[in-house]
């Protein structure tokens, strides 16, 4: 697998080289032929490919009926895979073993864990009907690992995609998007919103995607300044979802709704969750604070982008992170150092915003910046994070990429 590489070892600290570039879909599909060739003895004959994602704001509230604003990114799971004329699909991935699956049988969560997902989405399959051609597969992966960039999401939109290749049909892109998410609830153990899976299937280039969580409809933003990109910096603390943060945040925010007695967080004011602070008691009536300030935090930010107002996302990404550090509980040390560092560059130094990403609990950040100072902004960065824990990060930066498809 592609693992980007930012910096050596020298002096005592990594020493920032330049910004990765991230690998093209054409080498990561070479990749995976090649090991596809090696470990099965023939050339395949289906490329599939989707993207991890990074949101820009609007965090935890995409099952809470909000917004959320996230884009594909340029990082990529590629998939390689032929028929091979039988009833198993043989599965394999750079560290993995090889996985065996049987598609005569209605797939259930088993071992190795991590192709419960791949599970998942056949079953989704096999609930539509589809009865799926025995294949062989290969994958490799540009998408950093626990690094809150949803390289889940990535590997269940592939291999819907691909499922989609080798039965000859195509999915509504909504209903191929709702299909992973479920591979996710039911295989995972991960009780995801749909951004994820939203992300990676419905994200094109110069777009951010602007998902109503309540309707479940996403709407394409322009995101076509070349003079702005976005760094995401893993800080290498990685976590996993299914150890109950997640579920418990989410059983927060439905108990949050429950005592303020309204249908949908959409409906809820800051006055609501005011009038209710004692009842809900803590930290329910903090988790409520966090989901009605990050709705209209990300509206907000939809209608500046509109304007091609960027500087109003300086306050509105500060203040999300804010509020995901003290009344949502999911940052870390990690991310608010990082954080930290890319408030203190500034807007004079080319930074208009920064805040944690994706599920927390360590994980990545996104800095919204200024392009031509996006090298000189990453090495500061990457050179100060070192400093202060003693980590190499993981720096990239990326614009709006396409979402799943064949290649």
């Amino acid at each position: 697998m592609h693992r980007p590489s930012s910096a050596n070892e020298t002096s005592g600290f990594p020493h920032f080289m330049a910004l990765p570039i991230n690998p093209p879909l054409a080498d990561l599909a070479s990749d995976a032929d090649a090991a596809f060739r090696q470990q099965f003895d023939a050339d395949p004959t289906l490329h599939a490919a989707a993207p991890g994602r990074v949101n820009l704001i609007g965090e935890h509230i995409d099952y809470c009926d909000g917004f959320v604003l996230p884009f594909a990114i340029e990082r990529y799971i590629v998939i390689s895979a032929r028929a091979n004329g039988s009833q198993e699909a043989h599965i394999g991935s750079t560290g993995q073993e090889v996985v065996t699956l049987d598609l005569t049988k209605r797939k259930e969560p088993g071992q190795p864990k991590w192709a419960n997902y791949i599970r998942g989405v056949i079953r989704g399959f096999q609930d539509r009907g589809h009865h799926i051609p025995g294949f062989d597969a290969w994958i490799v992966s540009s998408v950093p690992l626990g690094a809150g960039l949803s390289s889940s999401a990535a590997l269940e939109c592939a291999v819907a995609t691909l499922l989609e290749g080798l039965l000859d049909t195509v999915l509504d892109t909504k209903e191929k998007a709702l299909l992973a998410q479920k591979a996710e609830h039911d295989f995972a153990g991960v009780p995801c919103g749909i951004m994820d899976q939203f992300a990676s299937a419905f994200g094109q280039p110069n777009r951010l995607v602007l998902i109503d969580c309540q309707t479940g409809e996403p709407e394409l933003v322009p995101f076509e300044n070349p003079d702005l990109t976005v760094l995401i910096a893993n800080t290498m603390v990685h976590h996993e979802l299914s150890d109950g943060g997640y579920a418990a945040r989410r059983k927060n925010t439905e108990d949050g709704l429950a005592q303020i007695g309204k249908s949908s967080w959409r409906d809820v004011t800051a006055a609501d969750v005011e009038a209710h602070w004692d009842a809900m008691g803590e930290p329910v009536n903090r988790r409520a604070r966090h989901v009605v300030g990050e709705i209209a935090r990300t509206i907000g930010a939809a209608k500046a982008l509109e304007k091609n107002d960027f500087e109003a996302l300086g306050p509105l990404m500060a203040a999300s992170h804010d509020s995901l550090r003290d009344d949502f509980e999911v940052s870390c040390k990690e991310l608010d150092i990082m954080v930290e560092i890319a408030r203190s560059i500034g807007r004079a130094g080319g930074v208009i915003g920064a805040r944690m990403t994706g599920g927390g609990f360590g994980g990545s950040t996104v800095t919204l910046c200024e392009s031509g100072r996006a090298s000189e902004i990453a090495e500061t960065l990457a050179t100060e994070y070192a400093k202060a824990t003693g980590i190499q990060a993981e720096i990239f930066a990326s614009r709006p990429s396409r979402g799943a498809h064949l290649l």
